[in-house]
């Protein structure tokens, strides 16, 4: 797999973007002050991460996904461990990352990955989506946050 940084003429890969954010106005909100990575298994497009400066030299990584048919292969940890490593060169000292108290496998992921939990967004999904979204049987409701030093 190699991890590519998209320009400002390449496509966005959307149908991989909205496997993790399902607004794609939201996307569109956030994507212009970003680094898009995408990974590629030969010309195939099989994850991507968006990468974003915060202030007091943080960094969040807004979006990261990996394509249905390749999850479960550790993709998904390889993303946030170049994640790390680009925001590291890049002069970030903490790495954020966000997801909802529904997603079960993240959690799992980013903890397992050195992200310990710093706070909760009440309500976030609820104030910020129109739509209710499910997943795991369970209400996307809030915002779990958390961060990793670098």
């Amino acid at each position: 797999m190699t991890i590519k940084l998209l320009g400002n003429g390449d496509e966005l890969p959307y149908d991989l973007l909205l496997l993790a954010d399902p607004s794609r106005e939201i996307i569109d909100s956030y994507i212009r002050d970003s680094r898009v990575y995408v990974a590629l298994i030969g010309d195939v497009r099989v994850g991507v991460y968006v990468l974003t400066p915060l202030e007091d030299k943080k960094a969040e990584v807004k979006n990261i996904a990996v394509h249905e048919s390749w999850q479960g292969r550790g993709l998904g940890k390889q993303l946030l461990t170049d994640a790390a490593i680009k925001a590291r060169d890049l002069g970030f000292r903490t790495l954020v990352i966000g997801t909802g108290n529904s997603s079960v496998a993240q959690l799992y992921l980013y903890q397992r990955s050195g992200f310990e939990i710093t706070a909760i967004r009440k309500d976030f999904f609820i104030q910020h989506y129109p739509e209710p979204i499910y997943e795991n049987g369970i209400q996307c409701k809030h915002m779990i946050m958390l961060e990793k030093t670098l």
